[in-house]
Formats: structure tokens, sequence, C-alpha cells
């Protein structure tokens, strides 16, 4: 199997993929939808695209993928459940408990587990197995060797088109705790697609520092081929109909060896973000980041020129009247212009700003391949074959199935009917993608049908064609069932720290956070009293969880953000603790994540919190927020000239400062780094209500900052800048 798997944002889209040629589309419901500013589906655009998508033996995919809050449960289930009875082939979920609700309760859901929830390793995969997904949509950043290993064990859906997230995808906190709009509810206003300045040597200038290019896998799908993955996605739910058709048939055709320059031409003028990465899977790349031009660049055509006052651009391009394009200079976006007229040997372009000879001209929009894109048709062909004979009720078999009429041919007194008018009449495939092509049309002598019952016929066949196409013979979800959420069970008076120095701390629980995840118990923890866990990132490939084991086993637990951890701890026979970035947002997804701990997310408020706190919760109380994990060195991978800090300081245009803090998994500044962003303000919130957790991440020394734990004014005083957070302000 190897499926192409098409974005949609609104139904233009969604019909330009399947048009295109794709195998499969996926699309938001109107709520729900981690691309809450797509246009999205309703119940009624849903069921006709569905109807339309099956007859052409294309499968829809319907995204459910944002944290839901108890209020909202009764509603999703419901939504669910109706997504699933209207003929959807798949449900895409990111709360991976929520998901083994659904599948517990509804067997006959088939559930997609969201790239949100961070599958990266073995363990992740045979975990979202155990809980019914029959396929995890891989995070981007999975390795290749991975893959594989993953591909072995379910079914696999990787990226191979398509903007990039800078940060670990389910782990972003930014747009949330900068301006309230949660990326997990599908409102991320993306700051990374900002200017901001780096305090180290050659990243001081303001630069889209953490904007990514575009992916581009292109033909090193072979490799994820090779690898066993089942779907190839592009992303691009914000996106125009015509980069979803480009795109769809960019890969179509490659995976038919026939792709062409003109193909190529056509993605990079539909959209193209920084030229394009091969991604993560394949290492970083040069072009990675993005960091001079944000948006859409097109496709290079020359440079430019001033004639006799003229900006004139020598290309073999043909360009027209309604073209747009991008003019950089220096790799720097400078100007956009417009076409001009037709100029021998090119053309001229106009723009209200002045460019220089040298700029580079890049199309950026192309009305004539806009046109071609979308002036495609897909259709099916019906093998039609007849019976009419007097006496008889008609017969038409359609790609084998019977199909009689409710009147009786009669005996003709006229003209009788033959072969032609049958064929003429079924050749009106009226608004269904049809073609029909014809076997034996049997025709008895002397047989008449009047033409108002012959058209009512084909109409009465057609739609039986189709509509039986829409539910692919699926078992139907009667009624929704009422979910059970537990009663509270005690109240947690424990507290935690997470640090990279537990000396000194007087805690429950020391979560010791390494710089370098290559040693034995570092002496920074040595001297802790209480249960010692070990910090362990969202993100670990294979070859990490090989090398830290020896490392791990000898703490009491592991606290982390990724599911991965669930499988990990069970194996090594440890406790698990599970961190904010499990993002456990409601009752039902806390009563089935069987941690020994659980930090409750740090998206929710207290108050939402207060109602969820059990004799195990914890609740983010003060300290550093994590607001990103980047599985990249933003530093383009400058081994060379790199200064090996821990803290740098990430500085936005509103001066706003964010700690950039690095870390190695493999003990080498040589692609073993990696970072972590945290919030420009750090947390100080109030909480009594259940267990309490301090992140002390960014700080040398621990001890000196739980010391003012109990002192909001000193603790504020410390801090320097600071914020509530959530904790008074829930997200939308």
């Amino acid at each position: 199997m190897t499926e192409i798997l098409a974005p949609a944002g609104d139904e233009k889209s969604a019909y330009a993929a399947i048009n295109a040629g794709a195998d499969a589309v996926y699309l938001g419901l109107s709520a729900f939808s981690a691309r809450n500013g797509a246009e999205n589906f309703g119940y009624e655009a849903l069921e006709k695209l569905i109807a339309y998508a099956h007859f052409l033996n294309v499968k829809i995919y319907v995204a459910m993928n944002t944290l839901v809050k108890d209020s909202e449960l009764e509603e999703f289930i419901s939504a669910a459940v109706k997504v699933h009875n209207i003929g959807a082939d798949a449900i895409i979920i990111q709360d991976i408990y929520l998901g083994a609700y659904l599948k517990k309760t509804y067997p006959q859901m088939c559930l997609h587990l969201s790239t949100q929830a961070g599958v990266c390793n073995v363990y992740g995969a045979q975990y979202a197995k155990q809980l019914g997904f029959s396929r995890v949509i891989l995070a981007r950043e999975t390795k290749l060797a991975d893959i594989a290993e993953i591909a072995k064990i379910i079914e696999t859906e990787a990226f191979v088109q398509g903007a990039l997230c800078t940060c670990f995808s389910g782990q972003c906190y930014l747009s949330s705790f900068a301006g309230g709009n949660s990326g997990n509810r599908g409102k991320c206003k993306q700051p990374c697609r900002k200017k901001y300045s780096i305090n180290r040597s050659g990243f001081e200038e303001y630069a889209y520092r953490l904007s990514l290019s575009d992916l581009c896998v292109g033909e090193d799908i072979s490799a994820l081929i090779k690898a066993g993955v089942s779907s190839f996605k592009i992303e691009g739910r914000m996106r125009r109909p015509e980069y979803v058709s480009a795109a769809v048939n960019y890969y179509k055709n490659l995976l038919e060896g026939k792709a062409d320059k003109e193909d190529w031409s056509a993605l990079k003028r539909t959209y193209n973000r920084g030229n394009y990465t091969k991604g993560l899977a394949f290492g970083q790349d040069k072009s990675f980041i993005s960091s001079a031009v944000q948006g859409h660049i097109g496709e290079y055509l020359g440079a430019v020129t001033v004639e006799g006052g003229k900006y004139v651009c020598r290309s073999s391009a043909v360009c027209g009247v309604g073209d747009g394009f991008k003019i950089l200079r220096g790799g720097k976006e400078v100007a956009g212009a417009v076409f001009g007229e037709k100029f021998a040997g090119g053309f001229t372009l106009k723009s209200s700003k002045r460019l220089k000879n040298g700029d580079k001209v890049f199309i950026t929009t192309d009305v004539r391949l806009k046109e071609k894109l979308l002036d495609v048709n897909r259709v099916k062909k019906l093998k039609i074959s007849a019976r009419f004979a007097a006496g008889e009720k008609p017969q038409i078999t359609v790609n084998g199935s019977i199909y009689t009429a409710e009147f009786i041919a009669q005996a003709a007194q006229g003209r009788p009917i033959c072969a032609e008018d049958i064929i003429k009449c079924f050749n009106k495939t009226d608004l269904y993608p049809a073609k029909p092509v014809y076997g034996d049309i049997y025709v008895g002598d002397n047989t008449f049908v009047p033409v108002s019952l012959l058209n009512a016929f084909r109409r009465d066949v057609y739609a039986a064609v189709y509509n039986g196409h829409c539910r692919n013979g699926r078992e139907i979800i009667d009624k929704c069932l009422p979910f059970p959420l537990p009663q509270k069970d005690g109240l947690n008076r424990k507290t935690a720290v997470i640090a990279s120095n537990l000396k000194g701390v007087n805690a429950d629980i020391g979560i010791f956070k390494p710089y370098d995840y290559t040693g034995g118990i570092n002496e920074l923890c040595n001297d802790f009293n209480g249960e010692k866990f070990v910090y362990l990132p969202p993100f670990l490939s294979g070859e990490d969880v090989r090398r830290i084991k020896p490392f791990i086993s000898s703490f009491d637990g592991i606290y982390s953000g990724g599911n991965y951890a669930v499988l990990l701890a069970k194996e090594l026979n440890l406790k698990l603790f599970a961190g904010t970035g499990f993002n456990i947002f409601n009752a039902l997804s806390l009563s089935l994540c069987p941690a020994d701990y659980i930090a409750l997310s740090k998206e929710i408020s207290a108050a939402e919190a207060k109602r969820l706190s059990r004799g195990n919760t914890f609740y983010l109380t003060a300290g550093d927020v994590k607001v990103m994990d980047f599985i990249y060195c933003p530093f383009q991978k400058t081994c060379g000239q790199c200064d090996k800090r821990r803290l740098y300081t990430l500085t936005d245009e509103n001066k706003r400062e964010f700690i950039l803090y690095r870390y190695a998994t493999d003990g080498s500044v040589g692609g073993g780094c990696r970072f972590e962003l945290y919030n420009c303000a750090r947390l100080v919130s109030e909480n009594s209500f259940t267990g309490r957790l301090y992140d002390f991440s960014s700080f040398e020394n621990a001890a000196n900052v739980f010391e003012a734990i109990s002192d909001v004014n000193r603790l504020k005083t410390v801090f320097k800048t600071y914020t509530r957070g959530h904790t008074d302000s829930p997200v939308l």
C-alpha cells in the first residue's frame, strides 16, 4: 500500500485533491480540529464529500485532534460517533486516552493517532497499538531507522510535503503563553514565524530564527517506501486548492516514475517556503531553517534589469496579467510585484517599491497554472450491460451489480427501443463523476420503454450506485453511551521539583534533568533524600533509548512528557511520572492514564485543575514554563563556531527575552544537541488543591529558589519577570 494523503481545509481543496488523484483526504470538522483557522467541514458538507470520495475509491479521514475539556466531552464523543456513522474511514485523535476510550466503547471506529501525540520510537508505537489505534501519524522528527522499526508494529503515515512545525508536535505552548491561543486547541498564532535574535555571535541580528523551510521529501520518498511507510502525507489544510492539486500531482507522478520539470515547477509556484528541506528523518540539512524569508518564495525566474525606466525580467517563462512576484535582494524579501507587459525575451514588472539591477524575481502567483491545476475532473469507469425485453422488468448491470426497474417493458406499438437509445440515455451521468463503458446491451424484438421511464430508471440506477459507496458497509453505532467520570480519591500534598542540581532541595520528589544523558547518577542528585526520578525529553529516538537505559534504570522512576515512557517505565520496572507534556485535559483521560504520578496540563486554569485533582496529581505551580522542544539546532549546526553554552537568550521584536536551554543526548556537541525554549516570564501561581510541581530547569542552584517558594513576594524578586500563566485565564 502506498497512499497519497492530501489536505483539505475547505470543499474546494477537498475536490481538488480528489480530482488530482489523491488516494485519501484528511480534513477537519468545524469543531475539534487542530487547524481551527481553516474553513473545515460541517456534517452536511462532510457527508456529501464522503459520498463523492467513496464513489471514486478515495478515503476520508476526519481530524478531531484537539485537547478536550470536561465540559466538551459529551459533544466530542457525540461528534465522533456521528462522523463514524456518516462514513469517515478514520478519525484522527491527539489525546491517546480519549482515543482509547472511544475504541473500547465503540470498537467499530477506526482511529489514527495524530502527530500531536509524538510517536517517535517503538515504545510509542506499541502503546498506540495496545490502546486500539490502527495507524500512527509519525512525529516529523522521527529518524529513518525508527520509522522502519515502527512500521513493523503498526501502519504508519509520514509527512512528505508542506510546512514543518518548529516545535516537537504536541509540546508547543508558545502561542498559548504568549497570547492565550493554544496550538493544542487549534488556535496557534504561529509566533515561531516572527523575527528573533539570539545572543550568540552571528545570530544577534533579527531574523526568522525559528521559521523552518517547507518539507519536500521528493525522490527520497523511496527511502520511506523501503522503511515500510504506508501513507505519504501532504501538509496544508490552510493552503489554496491549487497547491493541493500540484502537490498530489507531483507525488502521484513521482510514485509512477513520470514526474517531470513541469510538476516540480508547479509545486514551487503554488507554495514554497525556503526552497525546501528533506526533513529530520534524513538529518538536519543546510536549508532546514529559513531565517531570511518566512513566507511563500515561489520559483526563481530571473534577475531584474532596469532599462529605460522599466523593470525588466528576461526569462523563458510565459507570464501574464494577474501573475504575482516576490523580489529578493541578498536573500531577503524587499518587494512584491505584478506582471506589467511582454518585453523582448521576457516581461516587465510593476512594483510600488524601487527595484535594482540584480534583484531576483520569483513567481508566487501563476494564474494560468492555477486554472490548469483546477481544471481536472476525475471519473470512475462504470461497465454497463443491459437487458430490455417486452414483458420483463428491465435490468442494468453496473460493475457486476444488477439493478432492476420497477416497471415492465411493453411491446412496441410504434418505433421500438434500441441499444443506441439505452446508451444515449446512460451517457448522461448527471452530476456523478462517472464514465460509462458498455458491455452487452440486449434489447428484445419489438420492445418499448417510454423515454420518461428510461430517464427515471437511469437516475435511480446512478443514485443507487453512487450512494451505495458512502458508508462502505460499516457497522452503525446506534447511540452514544454514558461515560463515567471517577470521583476524587484524596488530596495530594507532595512537592516535586525539576532541576539539574538537586543538592539542598528538600522535596518529596526530585526530578533530575541532566545536561548530558551519558553518565550514571550524577553527584548533583546523590544527596537528595526523596524519590528520585529522571527527566526524559518527549522525543527520544531508538538509539537514544538504548544509550540511556543503563543510566535511567538506577532511578526510582521516569518523568516524561512523551507517551512512549509508559512502556519504557514498565519494561524497566520503574515508576512513571506523566509530565505536563501528556496534556491531561479532562477527567476521562486522567482516569485512563496508568502513571503513578500525573502532572495536569499547564494550559488549564487553577479552577479546572482543582476539579481534576486526585491523590496522585500535580499542577505546575512555579518556575520555568517550557514552551517549546527543538529536535534540531537553531544555530544551523555551526558546531565549529559554537560557544557551547547551556543557556542563551532569544529576544523577540517586543524585547521580550526567552531562555533557550541547550542539552545533549549523546554527550557530543556535533549532532547530539537539542534545545528547549522557556517562556519570557516565570510562573508564580497558587495551588493548595493538589501536588505542587516546580520547574527550576534554568537555575544553576535550585535549592536557593526552592527556599523562596513559601514567600510569593520573595519568589517574584528571584524571578524578576513573572506571570500567573493560565492560572486565572484558561485557554479557549
